[in-house]
């Protein structure tokens, strides 16, 4: 079944028109003015015929595309990778080393189950704006914009497909 999944994966995309990669960036964009976290959103419509047969799963290639994106290459190690894999209907977070005992797993799922809700709505869009700003949340109770410090944005809003 999850490699028909894979097979017959709607486009990312088609998903995210050009419209929507505007608004996401946006959002990331404002996100971003209230802390001085790097935020990265990159989808993927599926996985390649040998992945799924191996066993790939998203944690797998959010990890990875975490490292290829570069999110860890930040001056306050506190980038964080919101991945969704269309195929799989999987969401994951992964946040850099400065994070690590200030946001709790547990806080990481609740903002990946807000997005999963508007996603079975079939609000794509809406479900990565939602992700971002639960994001941006988070990190501002950690590393608010004070004005004490110039903010470089150290990592492109745009979103990316992988």
């Amino acid at each position: 079944m999850r490699l028909l999944r894979h097979l017959f994966a709607r486009s990312a995309q088609g998903v995210f028109p050009e419209p929507s990669l505007h608004r996401i960036a946006d959002a990331i964009s404002a996100g971003e003015a209230r802390h001085y976290g790097e935020i990265v959103f990159a989808v993927e419509s599926e996985l390649g015929i040998g992945q799924v047969l191996r066993g790939v799963q998203a944690g797998e290639r959010a990890r990875d595309a975490f490292a290829r994106l570069r999110v860890w290459d930040t001056e306050a190690n506190n980038g964080v990778l919101i991945y969704l894999l269309l195929a799989d209907h999987r969401i994951e977070i992964v946040a850099d080393r400065g994070l690590d005992g200030r946001v709790s797993a547990e806080q990481w799922r609740g903002v990946c189950l807000l997005m999963e809700e508007r996603l079975r709505a079939g609000e794509a869009e809406a479900a990565v704006i939602r992700g971002v700003e639960a994001v941006s949340d988070l990190l501002v109770a950690h590393y608010p914009q004070t004005g004490e410090r110039v903010d470089v944005d150290e990592l492109p809003n745009r979103p990316r497909f992988l």
